[in-house]
Protein backbone atom coordinates (compact mmCIF):
# COMPACT_ATOMS: atom_id res chain seq x y z
CA UNK A 1 0.00 0.00 0.00
CA UNK A 2 1.33 3.02 -0.95
CA UNK A 3 2.59 5.69 2.12
CA UNK A 4 1.42 8.42 0.07
CA UNK A 5 -2.64 9.95 0.31
CA UNK A 6 -4.44 9.12 -3.02
CA UNK A 7 -4.21 12.68 -4.65
CA UNK A 8 -0.47 12.88 -4.30
CA UNK A 9 1.21 13.19 -7.71
CA UNK A 10 5.06 12.84 -7.81
CA UNK A 11 6.26 15.16 -10.53
CA UNK A 12 3.82 18.16 -8.86
CA UNK A 13 6.51 20.62 -8.77
CA UNK A 14 6.05 21.05 -13.01
CA UNK A 15 2.37 21.59 -12.96
CA UNK A 16 2.16 25.42 -13.01
CA UNK A 17 -1.04 26.14 -10.34
CA UNK A 18 -4.32 26.90 -10.38
CA UNK A 19 -4.63 23.67 -12.30
CA UNK A 20 -7.26 20.93 -12.91
CA UNK A 21 -6.41 17.61 -11.93
CA UNK A 22 -8.10 14.52 -13.12
CA UNK A 23 -6.97 10.86 -11.66
CA UNK A 24 -7.68 8.47 -14.44
CA UNK A 25 -8.23 5.03 -11.94
CA UNK A 26 -10.85 7.22 -10.19
CA UNK A 27 -12.53 8.29 -13.24
CA UNK A 28 -12.66 4.39 -14.16
CA UNK A 29 -13.91 3.33 -10.70
CA UNK A 30 -17.04 5.43 -11.52
CA UNK A 31 -17.57 4.71 -15.09
CA UNK A 32 -17.68 1.31 -14.19
CA UNK A 33 -19.75 2.09 -10.76
CA UNK A 34 -21.91 3.51 -13.23
CA UNK A 35 -22.72 0.53 -15.65
CA UNK A 36 -22.97 -1.72 -13.03
CA UNK A 37 -25.86 0.41 -11.43
CA UNK A 38 -27.18 1.04 -14.89
CA UNK A 39 -26.93 -3.05 -15.58
CA UNK A 40 -25.31 -2.39 -18.62
CA UNK A 41 -24.17 0.36 -21.34
CA UNK A 42 -27.55 -0.07 -23.22
CA UNK A 43 -29.28 1.72 -20.36
CA UNK A 44 -27.03 5.16 -20.68
CA UNK A 45 -27.17 8.56 -22.46
CA UNK A 46 -24.23 10.22 -20.03
CA UNK A 47 -24.58 13.92 -20.02
CA UNK A 48 -21.43 15.05 -20.58
CA UNK A 49 -21.72 18.41 -19.59
CA UNK A 50 -19.56 17.98 -16.43
CA UNK A 51 -16.24 17.05 -18.39
CA UNK A 52 -16.76 18.33 -22.04
CA UNK A 53 -13.26 16.36 -22.58
CA UNK A 54 -13.47 14.02 -25.90
CA UNK A 55 -11.35 11.35 -24.72
CA UNK A 56 -13.86 10.30 -21.92
CA UNK A 57 -16.49 9.95 -24.09
CA UNK A 58 -14.24 7.93 -26.51
CA UNK A 59 -13.15 5.75 -23.16
CA UNK A 60 -16.70 5.56 -22.86
CA UNK A 61 -17.40 4.50 -26.16
CA UNK A 62 -14.27 1.58 -25.71
CA UNK A 63 -16.95 -0.06 -22.44
CA UNK A 64 -19.97 -0.31 -24.89
CA UNK A 65 -21.80 3.12 -24.44
CA UNK A 66 -23.19 4.47 -27.64
CA UNK A 67 -25.90 6.86 -26.58
CA UNK A 68 -24.81 10.66 -25.07
CA UNK A 69 -26.91 13.55 -23.78
CA UNK A 70 -25.01 17.73 -24.38
CA UNK A 71 -26.34 20.73 -23.39
CA UNK A 72 -24.31 22.59 -26.42
CA UNK A 73 -23.39 22.15 -30.06
CA UNK A 74 -19.78 21.96 -29.32
CA UNK A 75 -20.74 19.41 -26.61
CA UNK A 76 -22.32 17.41 -29.48
CA UNK A 77 -20.22 18.08 -32.07
CA UNK A 78 -17.37 16.93 -29.60
CA UNK A 79 -19.55 13.83 -29.09
CA UNK A 80 -19.67 12.87 -33.00
CA UNK A 81 -15.99 13.55 -33.36
CA UNK A 82 -14.69 11.27 -30.87
CA UNK A 83 -17.08 8.77 -32.76
CA UNK A 84 -20.76 8.52 -31.10
CA UNK A 85 -23.33 6.84 -32.99
CA UNK A 86 -26.44 8.57 -31.31
CA UNK A 87 -26.14 11.93 -29.28
CA UNK A 88 -29.38 13.81 -27.98
CA UNK A 89 -28.75 18.00 -27.66
CA UNK A 90 -30.89 18.49 -24.40
CA UNK A 91 -31.48 21.79 -25.14
CA UNK A 92 -34.01 23.62 -27.00
CA UNK A 93 -32.32 24.71 -31.00
CA UNK A 94 -33.58 28.97 -31.62
CA UNK A 95 -31.45 31.25 -33.24
CA UNK A 96 -29.06 29.81 -35.31
CA UNK A 97 -28.70 26.63 -33.25
CA UNK A 98 -31.23 24.53 -35.63
CA UNK A 99 -29.49 25.38 -38.84
CA UNK A 100 -25.67 24.48 -36.67
CA UNK A 101 -27.35 20.54 -35.93
CA UNK A 102 -28.54 20.48 -39.02
CA UNK A 103 -24.87 20.92 -40.23
CA UNK A 104 -23.57 18.17 -37.96
CA UNK A 105 -26.33 15.75 -39.08
CA UNK A 106 -24.61 16.89 -42.85
CA UNK A 107 -20.90 16.63 -41.66
CA UNK A 108 -21.43 13.29 -39.45
CA UNK A 109 -23.67 10.82 -41.42
CA UNK A 110 -22.91 8.10 -38.99
CA UNK A 111 -24.14 10.00 -35.91
CA UNK A 112 -27.83 9.83 -35.24
CA UNK A 113 -29.07 13.68 -34.11
CA UNK A 114 -31.48 14.47 -31.89
CA UNK A 115 -32.73 17.40 -29.73
CA UNK A 116 -35.76 18.45 -26.97
CA UNK A 117 -38.94 20.91 -28.42
CA UNK A 118 -41.66 21.44 -25.82
CA UNK A 119 -43.20 24.29 -28.86
CA UNK A 120 -44.94 24.51 -32.19
CA UNK A 121 -42.26 27.34 -32.27
CA UNK A 122 -39.34 25.23 -31.70
CA UNK A 123 -40.72 22.37 -34.20
CA UNK A 124 -40.58 24.70 -36.86
CA UNK A 125 -36.75 26.15 -36.74
CA UNK A 126 -35.91 22.38 -36.79
CA UNK A 127 -38.24 21.64 -39.70
CA UNK A 128 -36.55 24.35 -41.46
CA UNK A 129 -33.21 23.62 -40.59
CA UNK A 130 -33.29 20.02 -41.56
CA UNK A 131 -35.72 20.42 -44.20
CA UNK A 132 -32.96 23.26 -46.10
CA UNK A 133 -29.59 20.78 -45.06
CA UNK A 134 -31.11 17.54 -46.32
CA UNK A 135 -30.98 15.53 -43.16
CA UNK A 136 -32.94 13.74 -40.84
CA UNK A 137 -33.37 14.94 -36.57
CA UNK A 138 -34.84 12.80 -34.52
CA UNK A 139 -36.90 15.21 -31.53
CA UNK A 140 -37.78 14.06 -27.90
CA UNK A 141 -40.57 15.59 -26.55
CA UNK A 142 -39.43 18.01 -23.29
CA UNK A 143 -41.68 16.89 -20.40
CA UNK A 144 -41.93 19.48 -17.07
CA UNK A 145 -41.82 16.69 -14.61
CA UNK A 146 -41.96 19.19 -12.25
CA UNK A 147 -38.78 21.45 -12.28
CA UNK A 148 -40.36 24.34 -14.11
CA UNK A 149 -37.15 24.75 -16.06
CA UNK A 150 -38.52 23.43 -19.85
CA UNK A 151 -40.59 21.10 -20.99
CA UNK A 152 -44.75 20.90 -21.71
CA UNK A 153 -46.63 19.00 -18.81
CA UNK A 154 -48.64 15.95 -20.43
CA UNK A 155 -51.81 16.53 -21.63
CA UNK A 156 -53.92 17.54 -24.90
CA UNK A 157 -51.13 19.88 -25.99
CA UNK A 158 -48.43 17.69 -25.28
CA UNK A 159 -49.82 15.09 -27.45
CA UNK A 160 -50.80 17.58 -30.32
CA UNK A 161 -47.37 18.17 -30.59
CA UNK A 162 -46.46 14.63 -31.05
CA UNK A 163 -48.50 14.24 -33.83
CA UNK A 164 -47.04 17.71 -35.58
CA UNK A 165 -43.31 15.63 -35.12
CA UNK A 166 -44.84 12.66 -36.99
CA UNK A 167 -46.60 14.76 -39.72
CA UNK A 168 -43.76 16.78 -40.09
CA UNK A 169 -40.93 16.05 -43.24
CA UNK A 170 -37.62 15.08 -41.90
CA UNK A 171 -38.19 15.41 -38.16
CA UNK A 172 -38.50 11.58 -35.99
CA UNK A 173 -40.37 11.03 -33.46
CA UNK A 174 -37.64 9.61 -30.92
CA UNK A 175 -39.54 9.68 -27.69
CA UNK A 176 -39.85 11.93 -24.03
CA UNK A 177 -37.23 13.59 -22.17
CA UNK A 178 -37.42 14.56 -18.94
CA UNK A 179 -35.27 16.21 -16.08
CA UNK A 180 -35.42 16.17 -12.30
CA UNK A 181 -32.98 18.64 -11.35
CA UNK A 182 -35.18 19.62 -8.33
CA UNK A 183 -35.16 15.94 -6.96
CA UNK A 184 -31.91 16.32 -4.71
CA UNK A 185 -33.02 15.27 -1.07
CA UNK A 186 -30.39 14.12 1.06
CA UNK A 187 -32.91 11.38 2.43
CA UNK A 188 -32.92 8.46 -0.14
CA UNK A 189 -36.46 7.35 0.62
CA UNK A 190 -37.50 11.20 0.61
CA UNK A 191 -35.92 11.27 -3.02
CA UNK A 192 -37.21 7.97 -3.94
CA UNK A 193 -40.85 9.19 -2.80
CA UNK A 194 -40.33 12.46 -4.79
CA UNK A 195 -39.19 10.91 -7.76
CA UNK A 196 -42.04 8.25 -8.28
CA UNK A 197 -44.79 11.22 -7.72
CA UNK A 198 -42.99 13.18 -10.67
CA UNK A 199 -43.02 10.54 -13.39
CA UNK A 200 -46.26 9.01 -12.47
CA UNK A 201 -47.47 11.55 -15.05
CA UNK A 202 -44.82 11.12 -17.64
CA UNK A 203 -45.15 7.07 -17.84
CA UNK A 204 -49.06 7.47 -18.29
CA UNK A 205 -48.30 9.94 -21.09
CA UNK A 206 -46.06 7.71 -22.45
CA UNK A 207 -48.48 4.49 -22.17
CA UNK A 208 -51.40 6.76 -23.67
CA UNK A 209 -48.86 7.60 -26.68
CA UNK A 210 -47.86 3.60 -27.46
CA UNK A 211 -51.49 3.00 -27.11
CA UNK A 212 -52.58 5.07 -29.48
CA UNK A 213 -49.47 4.29 -31.92
CA UNK A 214 -46.95 6.67 -31.45
CA UNK A 215 -44.47 4.58 -30.66
CA UNK A 216 -42.04 5.97 -27.44
CA UNK A 217 -39.04 4.38 -28.88
CA UNK A 218 -36.57 6.08 -25.73
CA UNK A 219 -38.08 7.61 -22.65
CA UNK A 220 -34.83 9.49 -20.93
CA UNK A 221 -35.02 10.52 -17.09
CA UNK A 222 -33.64 11.37 -14.59
CA UNK A 223 -30.04 13.22 -13.32
CA UNK A 224 -27.38 12.33 -10.89
CA UNK A 225 -28.89 11.90 -7.33
CA UNK A 226 -32.02 9.55 -9.06
CA UNK A 227 -29.80 7.52 -11.17
CA UNK A 228 -30.07 4.46 -9.14
CA UNK A 229 -33.66 5.16 -8.54
CA UNK A 230 -34.23 5.20 -11.99
CA UNK A 231 -31.93 2.05 -12.67
CA UNK A 232 -34.39 -0.23 -11.61
CA UNK A 233 -37.33 1.12 -13.79
CA UNK A 234 -36.35 -1.29 -16.98
CA UNK A 235 -37.84 0.58 -19.79
CA UNK A 236 -36.15 3.95 -19.48
CA UNK A 237 -32.36 5.41 -20.47
CA UNK A 238 -30.55 7.26 -17.76
CA UNK A 239 -28.83 9.87 -18.24
CA UNK A 240 -26.44 10.81 -15.19
CA UNK A 241 -23.41 13.79 -15.78
CA UNK A 242 -21.81 14.09 -12.44
CA UNK A 243 -20.94 11.08 -11.55
CA UNK A 244 -18.11 10.73 -13.75
CA UNK A 245 -16.25 13.16 -12.05
CA UNK A 246 -17.93 14.04 -8.84
CA UNK A 247 -17.54 16.10 -6.19
CA UNK A 248 -18.56 17.35 -2.62
CA UNK A 249 -21.72 18.85 -3.06
CA UNK A 250 -23.13 15.90 -4.05
CA UNK A 251 -21.11 13.19 -2.03
CA UNK A 252 -21.63 14.43 1.12
CA UNK A 253 -25.54 14.89 0.61
CA UNK A 254 -25.98 11.43 -1.35
CA UNK A 255 -23.62 8.80 0.33
CA UNK A 256 -25.61 6.47 -0.67
CA UNK A 257 -24.06 6.93 -3.91
CA UNK A 258 -20.55 5.13 -4.82
CA UNK A 259 -19.10 7.66 -6.58
CA UNK A 260 -15.04 8.82 -5.92
CA UNK A 261 -13.78 12.53 -6.50
CA UNK A 262 -11.95 12.33 -9.70
CA UNK A 263 -11.46 15.74 -9.94
CA UNK A 264 -8.89 17.99 -8.27
CA UNK A 265 -7.84 21.97 -8.19
CA UNK A 266 -4.08 22.51 -7.25
CA UNK A 267 -3.14 25.29 -5.33
CA UNK A 268 -0.69 27.01 -3.57
CA UNK A 269 0.37 29.09 -0.88
CA UNK A 270 1.51 32.35 -2.30
CA UNK A 271 1.17 34.71 0.70
CA UNK A 272 0.73 34.37 4.70
CA UNK A 273 -0.76 37.59 6.03
CA UNK A 274 -1.35 37.25 9.33
CA UNK A 275 -0.66 34.39 12.05
CA UNK A 276 -3.44 32.30 11.09
CA UNK A 277 -3.75 33.05 7.50
CA UNK A 278 -3.12 31.09 4.03
CA UNK A 279 -3.70 33.10 0.81
CA UNK A 280 -3.70 30.68 -2.29
CA UNK A 281 -3.42 31.43 -5.97
CA UNK A 282 -7.41 29.77 -6.68
CA UNK A 283 -9.63 32.93 -7.16
CA UNK A 284 -13.40 32.50 -8.42
CA UNK A 285 -11.92 32.08 -11.91
CA UNK A 286 -10.81 28.47 -11.25
CA UNK A 287 -13.39 27.58 -8.98
CA UNK A 288 -17.34 27.50 -9.13
CA UNK A 289 -18.38 30.80 -7.32
CA UNK A 290 -22.24 30.68 -7.95
CA UNK A 291 -22.37 28.41 -4.40
CA UNK A 292 -21.87 29.59 -1.01
CA UNK A 293 -18.48 28.95 0.76
CA UNK A 294 -16.55 25.93 0.83
CA UNK A 295 -16.50 26.48 -2.97
CA UNK A 296 -13.54 23.75 -2.15
CA UNK A 297 -12.90 21.70 0.02
CA UNK A 298 -8.61 21.03 0.61
CA UNK A 299 -8.01 17.62 1.44
CA UNK A 300 -5.14 18.95 3.66
CA UNK A 301 -7.10 21.61 5.35
CA UNK A 302 -10.88 20.65 5.14
CA UNK A 303 -11.89 22.69 8.20
CA UNK A 304 -10.13 25.49 6.79
CA UNK A 305 -12.49 28.89 7.15
CA UNK A 306 -12.85 31.62 4.17
CA UNK A 307 -11.87 35.15 4.87
CA UNK A 308 -12.37 36.70 1.15
CA UNK A 309 -12.13 35.19 -2.37
CA UNK A 310 -11.44 37.23 -5.34
CA UNK A 311 -10.39 36.94 -8.77
CA UNK A 312 -7.27 35.03 -8.62
CA UNK A 313 -6.82 34.34 -4.78
CA UNK A 314 -8.44 32.65 -2.34
CA UNK A 315 -7.68 33.60 1.94
CA UNK A 316 -8.26 30.82 4.82
CA UNK A 317 -7.80 31.11 7.90
CA UNK A 318 -6.48 28.23 9.94
CA UNK A 319 -4.73 27.30 13.03
CA UNK A 320 -2.55 25.16 10.99
CA UNK A 321 -1.36 28.17 8.66
CA UNK A 322 2.30 27.88 10.71
CA UNK A 323 2.23 23.95 8.90
CA UNK A 324 2.30 25.53 5.02
CA UNK A 325 5.01 27.41 3.88
CA UNK A 326 4.64 30.11 0.81
CA UNK A 327 4.63 27.53 -2.34
CA UNK A 328 3.28 24.74 -0.94
CA UNK A 329 0.53 23.07 -2.98
CA UNK A 330 -2.64 21.95 -1.68
CA UNK A 331 -5.72 19.87 -3.43
CA UNK A 332 -8.79 21.10 -3.23
CA UNK A 333 -12.33 19.14 -4.39
CA UNK A 334 -14.66 21.07 -5.89
CA UNK A 335 -18.71 21.34 -4.42
CA UNK A 336 -19.73 22.17 -7.93
CA UNK A 337 -17.43 20.38 -10.45
CA UNK A 338 -19.48 20.79 -13.81
CA UNK A 339 -18.76 24.90 -13.98
CA UNK A 340 -15.39 24.37 -12.26
CA UNK A 341 -14.02 21.96 -15.24
CA UNK A 342 -15.13 24.79 -17.92
CA UNK A 343 -13.29 27.51 -16.65
CA UNK A 344 -10.05 25.59 -17.39
CA UNK A 345 -8.35 25.62 -20.65
CA UNK A 346 -6.96 22.33 -19.84
CA UNK A 347 -6.80 19.42 -17.28
CA UNK A 348 -3.71 17.27 -16.13
CA UNK A 349 -4.23 13.65 -15.87
CA UNK A 350 -2.83 11.54 -13.21
CA UNK A 351 -1.93 7.90 -13.64
CA UNK A 352 -0.38 6.04 -11.08
CA UNK A 353 0.39 8.97 -9.19
CA UNK A 354 2.32 10.53 -11.86
CA UNK A 355 1.26 13.67 -14.04
CA UNK A 356 1.20 12.22 -17.45
CA UNK A 357 -0.53 13.89 -20.45
CA UNK A 358 -2.69 16.90 -20.54
CA UNK A 359 -6.36 17.03 -22.05
CA UNK A 360 -7.94 20.03 -23.72
CA UNK A 361 -11.49 20.77 -22.45
CA UNK A 362 -12.61 20.84 -25.97
CA UNK A 363 -16.21 21.89 -25.69
CA UNK A 364 -15.23 24.47 -23.19
CA UNK A 365 -15.84 26.64 -26.19
CA UNK A 366 -19.26 27.48 -27.05
CA UNK A 367 -17.83 26.98 -30.74
CA UNK A 368 -15.50 23.86 -32.30
CA UNK A 369 -16.29 24.62 -36.36
CA UNK A 370 -19.90 24.67 -36.49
Amino acid sequence: MSAHPWFHVENESEIASPALLLYRERIEHNLQAMLRIAGGPERLRPHVKTHKLQPLVERQIALGITRFKTSTIAETEMCAAAGAPDVLLAMPCVGPNGQRLAELARMFPQTRFSTLADCEETLRVLASAAQQAEVDLGVFLEIDCGMGRTGIVPGETAGFLVSAIRDTPRLLFRGLHAYDGHIHDADLQTRQERAAQAYAPVFAFRDRLNGEGHLVLETVIGGSPTFAIHAEKADCILSPGTTVLWDFGYGDKHPDLPFLPAALLLARVISKPGHHRLTLDLGHKSVAPENPHPRVRFEELPDATVVMQSEEHLVLETERAHVFVVGQALHGIPRHVCPTVSMHGEAVVIEAGVATTRWPITARNRCITV
